[in-house]
This record gives structure tokens, C-alpha cells and sequence, in this order.
């Protein structure tokens, strides 16, 4: 099983220990991207901070994000688990799983990220703001120019099980299983279940105690409809769109997670 999830806006401070060190993070041919996205914005931060601050689309109560951009190289690096914060990770809560239940989320989760293209919880990175939504002066939309990269790198490592597609539109744009992999592919939305609607903080909660209630079951489903088997046995309320015939095995599923709250 492949999770792929979106990365959160908020990010923990840089952590203490040795800095980043581009060669060491997984998916390896997305490295001469990752270089060109790192060089472009510690330049753009460094040589114009209202112009980045712009760019970023950063409020002037975020200024000091621009600054953090200019010591990517330098900074101390941590594992992107623990970098990434806000709503959906803290209801996962990596920290808290047992040896087990982390050994598969360092397999099966994929972060996706305006600056690193997409990185494993385990991949040291330091904390750093840049969505995909930015348009950099010398490469344009992240979001279009991610799209060749991911392309030749991802469908290896969607392997040959489940993906589990939960991340927001923005970060879905750079790669969308094709063919084969499409069809074993799964995108949840949560929904609201009085109003039918996506609401922000029910969305991201739900999905990741999805996440964590599948990692700390041990289940990797082969397909979606094994993983929508697997949600209800785990106690939610599914709504599954399979593909119709003709398309079976190169479509998409999709499933709505109905929720009454969030605990």
C-alpha cells in the first residue's frame, strides 16, 4: 500500500542535528528537481524579501518564513514526520505508534511538497515554506512543473498495491495514476454526513485516523474494494464509486468517509 498524503502549511522549527543532505532522500529521480526548486527559492528569498513574501504568498505577519527559506542548506534537518504538523498529522500522530505500526508508515506514506516533490515520513528535511500552489519566478507553477519528474518516478513506486490517494487538489495536480496503477487506486473524501458537505478540519482529522487505524492494524488492502472492507470493519461509514465496467482497472476509485464528528 501506498498512502499519499498532502503536507500541512504549519511546519515544527528546524530541528538541531546535521543539515540536509539532498542525497539521502528517497525517490532518488526526483533529485535534479528538488535541486532546481531549492536553488530557485533560496534565491528568490534571498535576494528580495517583499517580492518573495509575495510569491510565497505570505502574510507580513509570516515575514520571518522568507528569512527561515534563505538557511535551507544550513539548518538542521529533521524527519518530515515530525516536521509536518497541523490537523491531519497530529490525529496520526506518527510518534505514538508502536515499532510496528512505524516500520509501515515508513514504507507506505508519501508526502507531497511544493519544494521536495515528494518525500518518505522518514526523509530528513528541513522546515521550510513553499506550496504547490507557488509560481516561481524561473520555473513557473510548481504544480505543472513537478509533472514530468513525477511522472517517470512514481508509478515505481506505487508498487503493486493498494494507493490511497488522500491528498488536497493542489498537491493531486503534479502526478494522477494512469492505467494499472489508476485502478488500484482509491481518493477519500470526508464528508460531513447532516450537511453532505467537505469541511476542512473533518477532512484532514478523519483522514488521518484513517491512516493511523490502518497502520496500526497491520492491513494493507491489495485493492479498493478491499480497503473499502476494511474501513467498515474498522468502524466507518463508506460510500464507494467503483468504475464503471468498461473503465475497470484503469479508473479510480472513489470513497466517501461520512462523519458525525471528530473525536
Amino acid at each position: 500500500m501506498l498512502v499519499l498524503l498532502p503536507p500541512s502549511e504549519g511546519k515544527a522549527s528546524f530541528g538541531r542535528g546535521a543539515p540536509l543532505k539532498p542525497e539521502s532522500l528517497s525517490l532518488p529521480g526526483l533529485g535534479a528537481a528538488r535541486a532546481a526548486v531549492l536553488d530557485e527559492l533560496v534565491e528568490l528569498c534571498a535576494a528580495d524579501e517583499d517580492k518573495a513574501r509575495e510569491v510565497l504568498g505570505l502574510s507580513e505577519g509570516l515575514r520571518g518564513e522568507v528569512a527561515k527559506n534563505t538557511e535551507l542548506r544550513t539548518a538542521g534537518a529533521r524527519p518530515a514526520g515530525e516536521i509536518y504538523t497541523g490537523v491531519l498529522y497530529d490525529a496520526l500522530d506518527l510518534a505514538s505508534l508502536d515499532a510496528a505500526a512505524k516500520r509501515r508508515a515508513a514504507r507506505s506514506l508519501l508526502v507531497f511538497s511544493g519544494l521536495w516533490g515528494a518525500v518518505r515520513v522518514t526523509d530528513r528535511i528541513p522546515s521550510y515554506r513553499c506550496s504547490m500552489g507557488v509560481k516561481l519566478p524561473g520555473l513557473g507553477s510548481l504544480g505543472a512543473y513537478w509533472r514530468a519528474p513525477m511522472a517517470s518516478v512514481l508509478p515505481e513506486a506505487a508498487g503493486r498495491g493498494l494507493v490511497l490517494d488522500l491528498r488536497s487538489a493542489a498537491y493531486a495536480a503534479p502526478w494522477k495514476p494512469k492505467g494499472e496503477v489508476a485502478g488500484r487506486t482509491a481518493s477519500v473524501r470526508v464528508l460531513h454526513a447532516p450537511t453532505r458537505k467537505v469541511v476542512s478540519h473533518f477532512n484532514k482529522a478523519t483522514k488521518g485516523r484513517i491512516v493511523r487505524s490502518l497502520l496500526t492494524a497491520g492491513i494493507d488492502p491489495a485493492g479498493p474494494a478491499e480497503l473499502v472492507e476494511a474501513l467498515r470493519e474498522l468502524g466507518y461509514v463508506v460510500e464507494e464509486k467503483a468504475p464503471a465496467k468498461a473503465k475497470a482497472g484503469t479508473t479510480a476509485w472513489t470513497l466517501d468517509v461520512l462523519v458525525d464528528e471528530v473525536h
